[in-house]
């Protein structure tokens, strides 16, 4: 008997949704439009949103594993805390355990397309650096993000990749809430690191993340001392 053929599937609509919900839910919280501790009322948020309760309730599963939001027996789902100081360290251990290794694997796989769209997005972070404006800052951040993002997706390793991008988001609230003034100073070590990718130099490029690891860490925990 023939076989038949299999028609090529498209993502549902739910699916979709979700996903969308996922991702503005996300944005509040990257935003701080809530505040950590506020309760989030998925009813609420589904009204806001004009969609069912059922994927705003997808989407905080997600964001729980990612650690944005908390459920609280009788509560239902928080904004979770801020990271403390040594959960902020342990952080940064983490990262330092997997991103100059990402970065020596991507100096020896990074494709020519690969490391053009890393250039150009230091390009753009230069061009357009973050300022006293806020929103300024959160681009600047997600900037950020999408660069580390790129990095790991070259190492050629999609583990390191998800495990990177579940890290980032906690990362990157942080960094949204205080609003530390690191633009330039990132800025340059990313391009060191780029640099080190595009001459595929896997001695180097590893180097040059770790550098940059650290005096983020450094520029974070300045916050706590100021406390």
């Amino acid at each position: 008997m023939a076989s038949v053929p299999v028609p090529r599937l498209t993502p549902p609509p739910r699916t979709m949704l979700r996903d969308t919900v996922y991702e503005s839910i996300k944005q509040m919280l990257m935003d701080h439009d809530l505040a950590p501790g506020a309760r989030l009322s998925i009813d609420g948020i589904a009204r806001q949103l004009q969609v069912s309760p059922t994927p705003v309730r997808e989407a905080m599963t997600k964001l729980e594993s990612d650690g944005l939001v908390a459920k609280r027996p009788h509560a239902g789902y928080v904004v979770a805390s801020l990271l403390d100081e040594a959960s902020l360290a342990n952080l940064y251990e983490m990262r330092v355990l997997l991103e100059p290794p990402a970065a020596g694997l991507a100096a020896m796989r990074a494709t020519d397309e690969q490391i053009a769209e890393m250039r150009a997005l230091v390009e753009t972070m230069t061009a357009h650096p973050a300022g006293e404006n806020y929103e300024q800052y959160r681009d600047f951040a997600v900037r950020d993000a999408q660069l580390h993002r790129l990095i790991a997706e070259a190492s050629g390793n999609p583990l390191i990749a998800d495990a990177l991008s579940r890290l980032h988001a906690h990362t990157h609230s942080y960094r949204l809430y205080f609003k530390v003034g690191i633009a330039q100073e990132t800025t340059q070590e990313h391009q060191q690191i780029v640099e080190a990718i595009a001459a595929h130099n896997s001695e180097a490029a590893p180097e040059a993340m770790f550098h940059h690891l650290s005096a983020s860490n450094e520029r974070l925990q300045a916050v706590y001392a100021q406390e």
